[in-house]
């Protein structure tokens, strides 16, 4: 099973046990990480899931694409590095992925 790390916007990291297929998001309220908010429950019809991508794994997980740029328009503090984790899935490559979650969300 792929391993993710959260890191709150304090740095505390949390290095939980993904499921292939699953989004980073639902891992994260399934391992009870504070800072995602999931708000609309991975519909990407909200930004209470944003994270910034650790910068070696940007290119792993890929762009956002026009909806999920659309909904980050609703975030706090958009960065280069920002999804929203309920757009990002889980994959075998992505063992060792490190998100980082904002100081707040929405």
């Amino acid at each position: 099973m792929p391993k993710i790390t959260y890191v709150d916007h304090a740095g505390t990291e949390r290095t939980v046990e993904g499921s292939v297929g699953a989004t980073v998001m639902e891992t994260a309220l399934r391992n009870n990480v504070p800072g995602i908010d999931a708000e609309c429950g991975g519909a990407c019809a909200c930004a209470t899931c944003h994270v910034y991508v650790d910068g070696e794994w940007i290119d792993a997980v890929g762009k956002a694409q026009d909806m999920e740029q659309d909904m980050l328009d609703f975030a706090t503090d958009v960065r280069e590095n920002s999804r929203l984790s309920c757009q990002i899935k889980i994959t075998p490559e992505l063992d060792g992925l490190k998100v980082t979650t904002p100081a707040q969300q929405g």
